[in-house]
């Protein structure tokens, strides 16, 4: 059983600038962008309150997760991950639709990651707001807020589903949180 262990807050654009500013002061190890689109399932034996089946799509990869929160009040949150990737996310998609789980959420996400001491950080945007999550060891995520400052900023407790419950669009059975498409100006 692997668990993750990460503390998530809510940036604001002025935050998010000085945090871009702070990885640089640091010579934070930086790994890329992605945009990823997030697929929540319900149905079968999973407890919608403390369980998730996600589908998550990232360019030609896709990889299948179901998490487990343990209950905390602590801003530092730990889940039993288990995670394997899947060769065709749309085969697997009609599966799951067969065992009779059915999305219930859809979010998109873009991400940047870094890496901070021993921790990996992540800024994500999603369509209703800015984010940054510290993954690692207890010790290792109070090790990146001291070099980033961040012992002042406050945690965000609620999940990307419950955020995208929140603030997402609800298109019968499912609900959505995607970024709007823009046409270019003229």
């Amino acid at each position: 059983m692997s668990i993750e262990i990460e503390k998530k807050y809510r940036l604001t654009r002025d935050e998010h600038a000085r945090l871009l500013r702070r990885l640089a002061e640091v010579n934070a190890t930086p790994y890329g962008k992605r945009f990823e689109e997030n697929t929540l399932y319900a149905g079968g034996a999973l407890d919608p309150q403390t369980e998730v089946l996600r589908l998550r799509r990232v360019a030609d990869r896709a990889i299948l997760t179901y998490k487990r929160r343990f209950a905390s009040a602590s801003p530092i949150k730990h889940h039993r991950e288990e995670e394997t990737a899947v060769e065709d996310a749309q085969s697997l998609a009609q599966i799951l639709y067969a065992l009779g789980y059915r999305p219930t959420l859809v979010y998109e996400k873009r991400r940047a990651t870094w890496r901070v001491a021993n921790a990996e950080v992540v800024i994500d945007e999603l369509p209703f707001g800015l984010y940054l999550e510290i993954e690692g060891d207890e010790q290792a995520i109070q090790e990146a807020e001291r070099l980033l400052e961040l012992a002042e900023a406050e945690a965000e407790m609620s999940s990307y589903p419950a955020l995208t419950k929140l603030h997402g669009e609800k298109h019968g059975d499912l609900i959505e949180a995607r970024f709007q498409m823009r046409l270019p100006e003229a």
